[in-house]
C-alpha cells in the first residue's frame, strides 16, 4: 500500500519556525515530483512548494518564498518543509503529496497521491 505520512506540524508563535516531513511508503518516487500544499478554512488547497526529485530544483509559492525551504532525502524517499518567520496566515492543515501521472504541476488535482494531512496554526 502506497503511503505518504506527514509530521511535525503543531503551534508555534508567529515568528518561530516548524519543520514538516513526508515519508513515502510502498513504492519510491525517485524521479517524480514531491511537494506540498495547504489548506486553510473555508479556503481552497493551494501549493505551497516542490522539488523535482531527480533534478533537485525547487519551486516555491510567492507567499513563502524566503522564508520556507523546501528539500528531499532520495534513500529515505522523504521530503521536508522549513519553514521559518512564521505568521499567522500560513495557520492551515498542510499536504504532503507526489507527482507522478504527468508533467509537474502546481495545480492539486494533477497530483495523485496525498498524505492525511499535518495541522499547523501560528498565533499572534
Amino acid at each position: 500500500q502506497v503511503q505518504l505520512a506527514e509530521s511535525g506540524g503543531g503551534l508555534v508563535q508567529a515568528g518561530g519556525s516548524l519543520r514538516l516531513s513526508c515519508a513515502g511508503s510502498g513504492r519510491t518516487f525517485s524521479g517524480y515530483p514531491m511537494g506540498w500544499f495547504r489548506q486553510a478554512p473555508g479556503k481552497e488547497r493551494e501549493f505551497v512548494a516542490a522539488t523535482r526529485w531527480s533534478s533537485g530544483s525547487t519551486v516555491l509559492a510567492d507567499s513563502v518564498k524566503g522564508r520556507f525551504t523546501i528539500s528531499r532525502d532520495n534513500a529515505k524517499n522523504t521530503v521536508y518543509l522549513q519553514m521559518n518567520s512564521l505568521k499567522p496566515e500560513d495557520t492551515a492543515v498542510y499536504y504532503c503529496a507526489a507527482n507522478t501521472a504527468g508533467p509537474f504541476t502546481t495545480t492539486p488535482r494533477e497530483w495523485d497521491y496525498w498524505g492525511q494531512g499535518t495541522q499547523v496554526t501560528v498565533s499572534s
